[in-house]
């Protein structure tokens, strides 16, 4: 998913070089500014000169490290979002049960989200917009999460949390645009609350619906019937 700064044409040929790179401490500096500066400004309307200020290197120093604009936002999606989804998965894989599991990951990714608003501004703008991304780029970044949700989703049926008659991919769905609907709504709203305080709420309504008991239990008698008429 990287690309390369243009002064070392070949590190996607040493990625132990690429790593090095990863851990600079410049290499960080000016990627946090950066994705200050594209949920300031909008990233088609940020440069390179704002992210050096931003950073307090020269402009001719994002050129070390990064090719240009695109490639800033590239490694923003394939480094930064990879380590915040490495700490969904840690957190998830503390626990033993799906349900457990599904509360872990939708209160931790609202609480990366709302610890980091610019990052939570940059990714949701641009994983909508695809401008500046490839489709290849946002399956891959996607892929990764899609499969975890896919995961719990399916060892909550086995367990019977979750019921099996629901298609997996229907289910994850559901999560997933639940999930970044509110995320959404929290960075536009202009009511001002805790992100994390809809973890629990959306937990709820994945497992438990909308409906009150006896309306469920209504609705499953009907289809009952519809299915044996």
């Amino acid at each position: 998913m990287n690309e390369y700064s243009f002064i070392i044409t070949t590190l996607g040929a040493f990625p132990a070089v690429a790593s090095e790179r990863r851990k600079n401490d410049k290499y960080q500096q000016i990627l946090e500014a950066a994705i200050r500066i594209f949920a300031r400004h909008g990233y088609y309307n940020s440069t390179i000169s704002q992210i050096a200020r931003e950073a307090g290197v020269a402009d001719g120093t994002i050129y070390l490290y990064f090719k240009n604009k695109d490639d800033i936002l590239d490694n923003f999606f394939s480094y930064k979002t990879r380590q915040v989804f490495t700490r969904f998965k840690d957190e998830v894989d503390k626990a033993d049960n799906a349900l457990e599991k599904l509360k872990k990951l939708v209160y931790h990714h609202l609480l990366e989200f709302e610890q980091d608003r610019d990052m939570a501004v940059v990714y949701q703008v641009e994983t909508r917009m695809k401008r500046h991304l490839s489709d290849d780029k946002i399956k891959e970044m996607s892929k990764m999460y899609f499969d975890l949700v896919a995961d719990i989703v399916e060892q909550g049926q086995r367990e019977g949390a979750i019921r099996w008659d629901l298609p997996v991919h229907l289910v994850k769905q559901y999560i997933i645009g639940a999930v970044d609907e509110v995320i959404t709504t929290w960075l536009y709203s202009a009511r001002q609350y805790e992100l994390i305080s809809m973890a629990e709420p959306l937990v709820d309504l994945f497992i438990n619906g909308i409906g009150q008991l006896e309306a469920r239990e209504h609705g499953r008698g009907m289809a009952a019937l519809g299915r044996n008429a």
